[in-house]
């Protein structure tokens, strides 16, 4: 403090010349917090009237001015305020006017450069630096080609960088045609650094580059003087030297930057399918049946509890990994809020008013048949002593709602026997199936007859009833995807006996109904929970926008965990650039690009599937979603995904089938149109594979798949035409490669382990099939019909009562109730398959398991959003809607799943039982 002080009220030049020995000593010894401590005792400003001070000499004195500069340099890179200190001081000129002095002394004139390069760390300063001609007098410096002085070429270098970042500056550049002069220079001092020890240099002519192409004017005259050639062509002799790293990413963001952009190629970017929404109808009940009264009641004390793990689709983060980060974005945080998490107190602490007339709430009480048994009617003391069976004959034979399930196909893996008839039929208000005619039990034995399993599940697959008589859009006929075709596995595969006789054609399939048959009696049966016939019978039964035909084959037959735990993807250094480049080839080289559209939904008469070694694409199957896929070059194609029903947004989830592949060649896919700043594809996180020829070898499996995975922004945008009138959105390419592992298979590609809504109730129905009734409490209802017509599920599960005794039926009555859902977004696959899991756990004969069903009541909706998983969604049902914003206020028009949900819960309150969970 006390040099400092010395140091402004000095005039002689022996005291400032020691002053500045010792500043100099001390500032460049220890950490920096020395030179903040001067700037905070005025350093900088005491330095900077030094300076003036000295440069009013004549002629002026480099012993003094040259130690001065060094300081002001130092401090300067410290101080966050120099260049207004600069201003201030009026200093900008004076330095301007000792390095224009000093152009032919190169010692002198670095020493201002260093100074020159820290004011224009400051726009406003660097703004007024660039009208008083310091770029003129740079640009004199690094012109023309020179290696002599090239520290005084460096420091000019970076300068100029500096003053670069003022837009002004920039758009100045542009005018005098400097843009022009930087690419020659780049050029000449990349073709002369033959051994590459210029980086600095050719790195900061880059950042000029980099910094005039931030604007609209600096990319157009880029693009005019041949930029992209010239940078392209440059870096590909830098791709495999570890040291030009720097150099390899500037010019790798100048080229993303400068890429021209493009309208993402289709007519709109709103869904291919659109649903009429209903007008404004009076609320409809939940689903009406044959049992149960109808009560009054209040609120709901809580909602629910929604059972899903953390999603492994794309989570938010502030930019691309740290050595290849997204320039576009650097700049950019992504803070996106996580809207699912309720942060106000006052909100959690509050109960919820009550949102429709409490009359309404009556119509729930059918949802809760384990609380409306006659138990009162039975006689506990007399009947102590009878088997558990006949304890619980009564509730086993209670009227219930007959949801479809596997016994409407004939019952295809079981035997009936020994029945005593007692004509207890399905419940009257239930028609999702037409019940076939048969004698319906008090006392139904379940017996496996294992000779006649495969012709009955053939019998099952070909004569499964209609869901709807009356409605011809619920009987459609369902057929399964053609299998691979390649002559001699395919004839190995169906005609083993008669291999040497049968040579079918490359072109030749067999029917539809003769495939499942083979294909039925070929499966073995062995994949836990899971039955081709039961999800035949419920996938001809689903309701979709699109009216699927088709079954894809992995959710028919089904699959095994994999054999083994998978690491996360270890990412290659570098993979992200080379894919850039590649994209940047498709401009320097457009001969190369075929551009072919070979998939198209929108207009399947555009597309050109099937021609010679061109990959075949087709979504159109449950939970399915691709719009267009285009043939770039001969093995990579560019993916565009449909967004969820009624809305422009949501492309995330992708489920699709791809066959006609080579084998062991690399196809590289790019889905275009992602909309997330980042995901979890940039960390380690890969796509699912499912191989038809794999699993009619006995290895069933989705597996992790792809490699040179990467996530990064692309050049496309949604102009307004496209989006409805949004416009200016980017878009994300997701890029991934893959080697399949057999030649003409067919092999469905997926986002994540794909699950259906014909899965979830096939596996209803198989959970229903294999419990045991004398200990497990099951009802399985509809909560009520979706938006598309489609049933949504409750399940009640808990223990059945011990006896008839009073104490153990008021037990049973007054266990407390545990509420959960789960899948209300479609594209959260990973949700349904933990519920999943937790449904076979409970309905299972583990201690723990029996202890939770003597313990509570569950009620359970295991999938909140059908409508959306059916057709292909990511977040939205079919009225475009998140159903996850609808809680406070849903429709029962449009949300009718979570308005009958809520309405449950609310009754649940209403009559004392709200749950626990």
């Amino acid at each position: 403090k006390f040099g400092v002080f010395l140091f402004q009220s000095s005039c002689e030049k022996d005291v400032i010349l020691n002053i500045l020995s010792v500043l100099t000593d001390l500032l460049s010894l220890g950490t920096g917090r020395r030179i903040h401590y001067v700037i905070s005792k005025g350093g900088s400003e005491a330095l900077l009237q030094a300076l003036a001070a000295a440069a009013r000499t004549e002629p002026p004195d480099h012993s003094t001015l040259l130690p001065l500069l060094r300081l002001l340099a130092r401090v300067g890179q410290r101080d966050r305020k120099f260049g207004l200190k600069v201003q201030k001081a009026e200093a900008t000129d004076i330095i301007l006017s000792l390095a224009r002095r000093n152009l032919g002394h190169h010692l002198h004139l670095i020493h201002c450069l260093w100074v020159l390069r820290v004011c224009a760390s400051n726009v406003t300063t660097g703004t007024t630096l660039g009208v008083n001609g310091a770029m003129e007098l740079l640009f004199k410096v690094i012109t023309p080609y020179s290696k002599r002085h090239v520290r005084t070429v460096r420091a000019a270098v970076e300068a100029l960088a500096a003053l670069l970042k003022s837009k002004s500056n920039s758009r100045r550049a542009v005018n005098r045609g400097y843009l022009g002069g930087l690419l020659r220079l780049y050029q000449d001092w990349h073709h002369n650094d033959v051994s590459n020890n210029y980086i600095y240099i050719r790195r900061g002519l880059l950042l000029c580059l980099k910094h005039i192409t931030n604007i609209h004017l600096g990319r157009e005259t880029f693009l005019g003087s041949r930029g992209m050639e010239i940078l392209f062509t440059s870096i590909q002799d830098c791709l495999f030297c570890k040291n030009l790293d720097p150099i390899i990413t500037t010019v790798t963001q100048i080229l993303r930057k400068c890429y021209p952009k493009e309208p993402l190629p289709v007519a709109t970017v709103r869904s291919s399918y659109s649903f009429p929404l209903p007008g404004n109808a009076k609320a409809e009940p939940p689903c009406e049946g044959s049992e149960g009264k109808w009560l009054k009641g209040c609120w709901v004390e809580c909602f629910c509890l929604y059972l899903f793990s953390i999603s492994a689709g794309d989570y938010e983060s502030d930019g691309e990994d740290e050595v290849e980060k997204d320039p576009d974005n650097e700049n950019v945080e992504s803070k996106e809020e996580d809207y699912d998490l309720e942060t106000d107190v006052n909100k959690l602490r509050s109960r919820p008013v009550l949102d429709r007339p409490e009359e309404e709430l009556g119509q729930y009480e059918a949802m809760c048949p384990e609380l409306s048994h006659h138990f009162q009617e039975l006689e506990p003391e007399s009947e102590e002593e009878k088997s558990l069976e006949d304890r619980t004959e009564s509730l086993l034979s209670t009227p219930s709602y007959f949801i479809p399930s596997a016994t409407s196909v004939k019952r295809p893996n079981y035997r009936w026997r020994n029945q005593s008839v007692s004509e207890v039929g399905p419940d009257p208000g239930e028609t999702d199936l037409k019940v076939p005619q048969q004698s319906w039990t008090k006392k139904e034995k379940c017996r496996w007859d294992p000779t006649d399993g495969k012709r009955d599940i053939v019998e099952a697959a070909q004569d499964a009833d209609s869901c709807e008589g009356a409605d011809p859009a619920r009987s459609h006929v369902l057929t399964l995807r053609p299998l691979p075709e390649e002559a001699a596995w395919y004839k190995k595969m169906f005609y083993p006996e008669h291999e040497t006789s049968i040579n079918p054609s490359p072109g030749e399939r067999l029917q539809s109904s003769d495939t499942v048959t083979n294909l039925l009696e070929k499966h073995q049966g062995d994949i836990p929970f899971h039955s081709p016939p039961f999800y035949m019978a419920r996938a001809k039964c689903v309701k979709s926008i699109p009216d699927y035909k088709d079954m894809a084959f992995p959710d028919f037959w089904g699959h095994h965990p994999p054999p083994y735990s998978k690491p996360m993807l270890e990412r290659k250094y570098g993979v992200q650039r080379n894919k850039v480049l590649d994209d940047v080839r498709r401009l320097i080289q457009p001969g190369d690009v075929i551009g072919r559209t070979v998939f198209d939904l929108d207009e399947p008469s555009h597309s050109s599937p099937g021609a010679p070694g061109c990959l075949t694409f087709f979504s159109k199957f449950e939970s399915g979603n691709l719009r267009k896929a285009i043939q770039v070059r001969e093995f990579e194609y560019d993916l565009i995904m449909n967004a969820d029903v009624n809305s422009n947004q949501h492309h995330q989830w992708f489920y699709f089938e791809v066959r006609d592949m080579k084998l062991a060649v690399p196809y590289r896919f790019n889905i275009i149109n992602c909309e997330k700043f980042n995901s979890q594809f940039n960390y380690g996180m890969q796509l699912v594979m499912y191989s038809v020829k794999e699993a009619l070898q006995g290895r069933p499996r989705w597996l992790r798949a792809g490699h040179d995975i990467c996530y990064y922004k692309n050049h496309y945008y949604c102009n307004a035409a496209a989006g409805g009138g949004m416009r200016g959105k980017c878009y994300y390419t997701l890029t991934f490669s893959i080697k399949f592992p057999h030649k003409d298979d067919v092999c469905y590609l997926a986002y994540h382990y794909p699950y259906t809504y014909s899965a979830m109730m096939s596996h209803l129905d198989v959970l229903e099939q294999n419990r045991n009734p004398k200990k497990v409490y099951w009802r399985q209802q509809t909560l009520c019909q979706t938006l598309g017509g489609n049933p949504c599920p409750l399940l009640t599960i808990t223990a059945m009562p011990d006896s008839k005794k009073r104490d153990d039926l008021e037990q049973f009555c007054n266990r407390p109730y545990v509420f959960l859902v789960a899948r209300v977004h479609p594209g959260e696959s990973n949700a349904s398959w933990v519920m999943k899991g937790t449904l076979e756990f409970l309905v299972s004969s583990d201690p723990i398991a029996d202890l939770l069903r003597k313990c509570f009541i569950f009620k359970i909706v295991p999938m909140l959003n059908p409508d959306g998983v059916i057709n292909g969604s990511h977040r939205c049902s079919l009225s475009g809607d998140d159903l996850n914003r609808q809680w406070l206020t849903p429709s029962s028009q449009l949300h009718p799943t979570i308005y009958h949900t809520k309405g449950l819960l609310y009754y649940l309150r209403s009559i004392g039982r709200a749950p626990l969970v």
